[in-house]
């Protein structure tokens, strides 16, 4: 979390979020985290359009966060909705293809009131394609990018389950915030707005770049055991402790092996890092040593001595760990109907700051729809007759 005292980078950049969920919700997160004016549309509820709603505290509760709803299939509703995003930067939505431009209210029509916006697609599969009607959502997007196929395996061959819905996060929603990061950058130095098209798959695709590459060039085929990443070697690889718990070795380079091996009492091992015949004798060895003592004694003995060990900590045992409290990764917040409780901080580098008091969450049954539009210019009438028609909420 940042303790810079300038301004938060994206200060004065306004952006549209039509994403409830998934990719598109994480880009506004980090967008807004970076100090952008963020507002979430949903549709009019009475409206009878359908929109997910997450639980109170998913994305950070919408924290300095404003919400609109309009009623996107009314000609008032879209007209409301269009002026608003004439004096917006940014615009982002993760509706099927097609379906923006059906509502009139995609790139080419926003860009004909607004030449400058940056209008972000986040889908599965992207916006042309042989898959690009699909329905889909992370496991298959790592499942087609070669991810699960590169992952270790259950007792019976079977991929493992990620442990995090990578593709949403990383794929989808990093890969959004970046293009539209680098969108505004362009735009600033003299360029004009921008259409991405954001596929989760090709963001998983890429994340695959090493294993990619390696085959393009050698032909060879990465998958687990194949590399010193996906488990062919025992100095990359979990072991169990004596209460049940687990440590990480990630003693790749050799110096930090030869490390290990000496705080084991494994010298007979330095030599052997790669020796593909004595894996086995090596990971029966280390398993052997590592399920003599619990998880938190070998991490205290191991982890100072540049030996490239961590615990395998559960989410209760990370929110609490030393490190991440010092680097205070929660904070507190309040909701005006659930209480107060903790949530994750702005993590990434040059983040806005933290309100002293923590944050205070929107109300989820309220809307900033009135002064929105009375910013955008419209009368206090006019606005009353849009809520009464249903247009607006």
């Amino acid at each position: 979390m940042s303790t810079n005292p300038t301004p938060p980078t994206l200060e004065g950049i306004r952006v549209l979020d039509l994403a409830s969920v998934g990719p598109g919700a994480r880009a506004s997160r980090i967008l807004s985290d970076y100090g952008a004016d963020v507002v979430k549309i949903g549709p009019v509820s009475r409206s009878g359009a359908v929109q997910i709603r997450p639980p109170f505290h998913a994305y950070s509760g919408n924290r300095l966060m404003r919400r609109a709803e309009f009623d996107l299939k009314s000609p008032g509703g879209r007209s409301a909705f269009m002026d608003l995003a004439a004096g917006s930067d940014v615009i982002i939505e993760s509706f099927r293809p097609g379906v923006v431009d059906r509502l009139g209210i995609g790139h080419h029509a926003v860009n004909s009131v607004n030449d400058g916006i940056i209008y972000c697609s986040t889908s599965g599969f992207g916006q042309t394609g042989p898959r690009s009607t699909w329905a889909g959502h992370d496991l298959n997007y790592l499942a087609l990018s070669g991810y699960l196929h590169c992952s270790g395996r259950d007792g019976n061959g079977v991929p493992t389950l990620p442990g995090a819905t990578v593709a949403d996060i990383a794929a989808g929603g990093m890969h959004a915030a970046m293009a539209i990061m680098s969108a505004l950058f362009g735009r600033a130095r003299g360029g004009r707005g921008q259409y991405l098209d954001v596929s989760i798959a090709d963001g998983a695709f890429a994340m695959m770049s090493l294993f990619v590459d390696e085959h393009l060039v050698t032909g060879t085929e990465p998958g687990p055991g194949h590399y010193i990443l996906t488990g062919r070697y025992a100095c990359y690889s979990i072991y169990a402790c004596s209460d049940g718990r687990h440590v990480s070795v990630a003693a790749i380079e050799p110096s930090f092996w030869r490390n290990l091996c000496e705080a084991l009492g494994l010298e007979r091992f330095i030599d052997s890092q790669l020796d593909d015949s004595m894996q086995d004798e090596i990971r029966r060895e280390l398993k052997r040593v590592f399920a003599g003592r619990d998880r938190d004694t070998w991490a205290e003995m191991l982890g100072p001595e540049n030996c490239c060990v961590a615990p395998v900590l559960s989410i209760s045992d990370a929110v609490t760990d030393p490190h991440f409290v010092e680097h205070a990764v929660v904070v507190d917040a309040t909701h005006p109907d659930h209480g107060s409780f903790r949530q994750t901080a702005p993590i990434w580098a040059g983040t806005t700051h933290v309100p002293e008091n923590g944050y205070r969450l929107p109300d989820a049954s309220t809307t900033d729809t009135r002064d929105l539009l009375t910013e955008v210019g419209y009368s206090e009438s006019t606005i009353d007759n849009l809520i009464r028609n249903g247009a607006v909420a």
